[in-house]
């Protein structure tokens, strides 16, 4: 599940949350399960990070929390120039978005940045992105509270940079079946304006 050719960044796709909100919700079925569109909500976000051409990593090893799963993750890819943590919930996150992201990561660690965060109109979204100096820290992460902690801490030393994104798939989560309702408006309007367009061409 790894492609390692790629010189940029991982993305670190989270796949090992138990969804008890979206069944609360009235979810059948694990949100990462629940279909969208022609296929689940968990294959719309790896086919996005596959088309991404990044390196990629699924953890889905069933952990307590976010954090766990990000430490689990990197752990796995521990010699990787920098992450990008994706949670498998995120299924309308594009290609180009994954790609400006990992430059966004490359250009701010070589100017001594340390986390790179999209902004979709005022609302900060995923992926996160890491530089490979972040890795111990990262690797220590345990609870729900993911990597938020690490993210407040390089911001307040001047090291996060907010990057200003077009693509709401960046804070499109799907944890009721409320979410899963906007996300299926939202791709069908994606493919609505795709085929006004001339399809993919």
């Amino acid at each position: 599940m790894l492609a390692s050719s790629s010189p940029g960044p991982v993305v670190l796709v989270l796949a090992s949350g138990r969804g008890e909100r979206f069944k609360a919700s009235g979810g059948a079925t694990h949100k990462l399960c629940a279909p969208l569109g022609s296929t689940t909500v968990l294959e719309h976000t790896l086919a996005a990070v596959r088309a991404s051409g990044l390196a990629w990593h699924v953890e889905d090893a069933g952990h307590p929390g976010m954090g766990d799963s990000i430490a689990a993750a990197v752990r796995a890819t521990a010699g990787a120039n920098g992450w990008l943590v994706l949670p498998g919930d995120l299924p309308l996150v594009l290609p180009g978005t994954l790609r400006s992201m990992a430059c966004a990561l490359q250009a701010a660690a070589a100017e001594g940045g340390a986390v790179v965060q999209p902004v979709y109109q005022g609302e900060r979204g995923h992926p996160v992105g890491f530089a490979s100096a972040c890795g111990a820290e990262l690797m220590t992460l345990t609870g729900e509270q993911g990597a938020a902690r690490i993210v407040r801490q390089y911001a307040q030393q001047g090291r996060l940079r907010q990057v200003s994104v077009e693509d709401v798939g960046t804070v499109t989560d799907v944890d009721t079946v409320q979410d899963l309702a906007r996300a299926e408006e939202i791709l069908a309007q994606r493919l609505a304006a795709s085929a006004a367009h001339g399809g993919s061409g």
